[in-house]
């Protein structure tokens, strides 16, 4: 009978290690960590020099734009049956999967993303470079925008079969009503800032992450200033909606929408979690 071999103290020790070691990766994106990611990401976006924010939100002011022109092409040639809406709003989700796997400014994003780093130290000069780079990269989102509805209006870089769903769609979405935008506005932005919280963990389903729930807010009916802000300029460089409605009845209630449901409701909630973790790591 063979003799039972013991472990030294030495491999104990190597397992044990081991253990711990598998213990901490499965533990690797705790709640804790989460927010240190996205934090860390915050400081980061608000270090960047104001040229690099203005191009990356131009850049992604233009290309939030496919989620317009994804969905218009899907109305426009599947048949027209009671599906056809669940599966047209699959288009609007290209956008943002361009706009957040490419990296680039979106102002809805920022509603989590630089509020994180200011609930851990919150002054007078951390408000102001969050305000800043809000300032900069929705003003950058919304020249996109335009840019990118110019391009749809006045080339034929657009099929003429699919302009009318896209003025179908952006007049659906402009004309809510103030009351109906703000409200709808609301769970926009609690969606993006929860996409943002989730994508540390997704690793290699982001891309499904990020297509699950951007359908979700155009199968809901919710409305986003970004993607919202290319229907609005669609109708307003064609000459049928004018600045005032555009501002007032649709731009300033989905703005103050999304901030609430990005910031107010989603951040405050996400650092309710982790704020005793923090301090106690901070300790």
């Amino acid at each position: 009978m063979a003799p039972l071999i013991q472990r030294g103290p030495q491999a104990k020790d190597t397992e044990e290690q081991a253990e711990e070691q598998s213990l901490q990766e499965a533990a690797a994106l705790s709640p804790r960590l989460i927010y240190e990611v996205i934090r860390r990401e915050g400081e980061e976006e608000l270090a960047r020099s104001k040229r690099s924010l203005i191009w990356s939100g131009i850049a992604a002011g233009m290309l939030i734009s496919l989620s317009v022109l994804g969905e218009a092409i899907l109305r426009t040639y599947l048949p027209d049956t009671p599906s056809r809406y669940l599966i047209e709003n699959l288009g609007y989700s290209l956008g943002f999967l361009a706009v957040i796997m490419g990296r680039m400014q979106l102002f809805t994003e920022n509603t989590i993303t630089t509020v994180l780093p200011i609930m851990r130290e919150c002054t007078v000069f951390t408000v102001g470079a969050m305000l800043r780079l809000w300032a900069i990269v929705l003003g950058a989102n919304v020249i996109g925008a335009f840019l990118a509805a110019l391009l749809f209006v006045y080339t034929p870089s657009i099929p003429d079969e699919i302009m009318p769903a896209i003025l179908s769609l952006s007049e659906h979405a402009t004309g809510m009503g103030a009351g109906d935008s703000f409200w709808r506005a609301i769970p926009a932005g609690i969606i993006v800032a929860l996409i943002v919280w989730m994508l540390p963990q997704a690793d290699e389903n982001a891309f499904l992450l990020i297509l699950t729930f951007t359908w979700l807010i155009a199968a809901g009916d919710f409305t986003h200033i970004v993607a919202g802000s290319v229907e609005m300029a669609v109708l307003m460089v064609k000459g049928q909606l004018a600045a005032g409605p555009a501002i007032f009845s649709f731009f300033l209630p989905v703005l103050a929408g999304n901030i609430i449901g990005g910031t107010v409701i989603f951040t405050l909630v996400a650092w309710g979690q982790v704020r005793d973790d923090v301090a106690e790591h901070d300790a």
